[in-house]
């Protein structure tokens, strides 16, 4: 299995379950660690023979910044069910980073795994 990944995508969101968080935008940063088959890719050279990254930030920056979710947990669900069904990713890792949301901590945040590995075990 190949991975293609997205570090440090940074979008700026509603996110949290305090009356404060529901008033201001928070940021959350996602990395994203996402399989695929580069071999038709590499020897074509064309971008139509990949996943196309900047297509899945651009359709994830769309998405969470309109979300107005109160937890961490429901957006990266529904993240990874984006990234699988529409661009057609059969596994992929996720991180989704809340920095700042604990007091002396750099991050807090959760990391998933969905989709089927490439032995075909299903990761969930």
């Amino acid at each position: 299995m190949d991975i293609i990944y997205l570090r440090e995508l940074k979008i700026e969101t509603i996110i949290g379950v305090f009356d404060w968080e529901r008033q201001i935008k928070q940021t959350v940063v996602l990395d994203l660690d996402m399989a695929a088959d580069i071999r038709k890719a590499a020897s074509s050279d064309n971008l139509e023979d990949t996943l196309n990254y900047k297509a899945v930030a651009k359709r994830l920056i769309d998405f969470v910044s309109q979300s107005e979710f109160q937890l961490v947990e429901t957006l990266a669900e529904r993240v990874a069910n984006i990234v699988l069904t529409e661009f057609s990713v059969p596994w992929l890792r996720l991180q989704v980073n809340k920095r700042g949301a604990v007091r002396g901590a750099q991050d807090v945040g959760v990391i998933i795994e969905r989709g089927a590995a490439e032995n075909g075990t299903s990761v969930r």
